[in-house]
């Protein structure tokens, strides 16, 4: 049985947040954007340029997308409140007005989400790369299980994921996992893992069935737009080429396809093996030493600001982010939001959304003045 009045108290709480969230996803100036955009594909010789002119095509359709999903959103406050004024004589009327009260939340929160990707890049897609710590077998196994977990993840946000290094540990497990992830926002929400994630449990790997305590180190790249200027001079890598190791399609293995590109100034060394040639491997490769090197001069400048400023800034690589505690007991939880669970096996199967969207939460609540 539908209880009204405490869904009427709901549907006014969700009404309100209707009206903020116009502010909030900037409604105004998205109207405003949607026209300009129309007006400019709409220009004679627009597709002189083809590639211009899909910038602006993608541009308007994110536009015209978030202004339908705004206005699907007030149609259902609409709907709902008009089926609530008839649900006491009629349950087919409450069971639509519950149904919509229902959908508004989920696309109210989901509008939240959207919010707090408005960084330079959030909207891009990611390179995500993992690396074992010290333990031999065991960290290459913790490596494997963390690389399955985030690829079972992308796959419930319906992202794309592609191999760019995925090599083989000896034994079990793997050496090294870096693969591309390409969807909405996948950057913006996947900047939530970089760090270090700390496993416990009983060894498979130890026949004393001992605990151990495992390290893997999480990075997450942006896939940067074309037009983003990297100083990055060919003359500063070295190329090499080699044979690929470990499972791969046709040529992979039988040709010196995978490459390995060396940034001579920085050191950073960046490899790809998994595309099917030398040439897509290269460009796959340089791809990611662009993020790292973008990366590197971010890091760079933010020190710079922080030792004017006299202060001490966050150090997310390198710190441990997140515990996954099989044994003795069954517990992941994220230390800087504090969220947590007890389901271990359903985060290992890509139920990561109450971390992530924890963590952008936490990381919203804490940018918020003191006292607002």
């Amino acid at each position: 049985m539908i209880d009204l009045k405490e869904l009427g108290k709901e549907l006014a709480s969700l009404s309100e947040r209707v009206v903020e969230a116009r502010s909030f996803l900037h409604i105004g100036k998205a109207e405003y954007d949607a026209k300009r955009l129309e007006e400019e594909l709409a220009k004679p010789g627009i597709w002189d340029d083809p590639q211009h002119a899909q910038e602006v095509s993608k541009k308007l359709a994110d536009v015209k997308s978030l202004l339908a999903d705004y206005a699907k959103a007030q149609q259902l406050a609409s709907d709902a409140h008009d089926a609530l004024e008839f649900a006491e004589d009629d349950e087919e009327f409450a069971n639509e007005a519950a149904a919509c009260t229902k959908e508004l939340s989920r696309m109210l929160d989901d509008f939240e989400v959207e919010s707090w990707f408005s960084g330079r890049f959030d909207g891009q897609g990611a390179i995500v790369s993992i690396h074992p710590g010290a333990g031999g077998l065991e960290a290459q196994d913790w490596c494997d299980m963390l690389y399955r977990m985030y690829r079972y993840y992308c796959g419930t946000k319906k992202w794309k994921t592609t191999e760019l290094d995925v090599v083989p540990g000896e034994g079990i497990g793997l050496d090294r996992a870096s693969f591309q992830v390409d969807g909405k926002n996948a950057y913006g929400m996947l900047r939530s893992e970089i760090g270090v994630h700390r496993l416990v449990r009983i060894s498979p790997t130890d026949d004393k069935k001992r605990r151990h305590t495992t390290f893997a180190s999480v990075e997450v790249l942006p896939i940067l737009p074309d037009d983003i200027e990297v100083d990055l001079n060919p003359a500063d890598v070295r190329v090499d080429v080699y044979r690929a190791s470990g499972p791969g399609g046709q040529c992979v293995n039988t040709t010196d396809s995978a490459v390995r590109l060396t940034h001579i100034p920085t050191g950073i060394v960046v490899t790809c093996q998994n595309q099917k040639s030398q040439l897509q491997n290269k460009e796959a490769a340089f791809q990611v030493l662009r993020g790292r090197l973008y990366e590197l001069e971010e890091r760079k400048r933010q020190e710079e600001i922080s030792a004017l400023r006299g202060e001490k800034m966050e150090n997310s690589f390198g710190s441990q982010i997140r515990n996954y505690v099989l044994y003795p007991y069954q517990m992941v939880k994220d230390l800087r939001s504090g969220i947590e669970t007890g389901n271990v096996d359903a985060v290992l199967d890509g139920d990561l959304d109450q971390f992530v969207i924890g963590y952008h939460r936490w990381k919203a609540s804490a940018a918020e003045p003191q006292g607002a």
